[in-house]
């Protein structure tokens, strides 16, 4: 596995705009990351690419520790944060068409 899914500032600004018109697609309520937020959050992932999410429970670091474990578990970007929504990025395998 490359570790090439980092962003540069250029890309991370581009996303950041994409992302400014959309509703949270995927909410995480007081159980916190469960195994349906994370399939929730890998099937709009390969569905649209771009997500916000929303973290409805938990102080500042708590969000933020959610955001990068969620981040980290569907091997998506965390491109932005801010109080509780969060926007998560991973580009489509469109190795085969399908």
């Amino acid at each position: 596995m490359s570790d090439t899914r980092k962003l540069d500032a250029k890309q991370r600004k581009q996303l950041k705009q994409a992302a400014h018109h959309l509703k949270p697609v995927v909410r995480i309520g007081q159980k916190g990351l469960t195994e349906n937020v994370i399939a929730e959050t890998i099937a709009c992932l390969v569905q649209h690419e771009l997500i916000k999410v929303h973290v409805a429970a938990g102080d500042k670091q708590m969000r933020a520790d959610t955001a990068e474990k969620l981040a980290n578990t569907t091997d998506a970007e965390l491109v932005h944060q801010i109080g509780k929504v969060f926007v998560l990025y991973r580009q489509r395998e469109d190795n085969h068409d399908g």
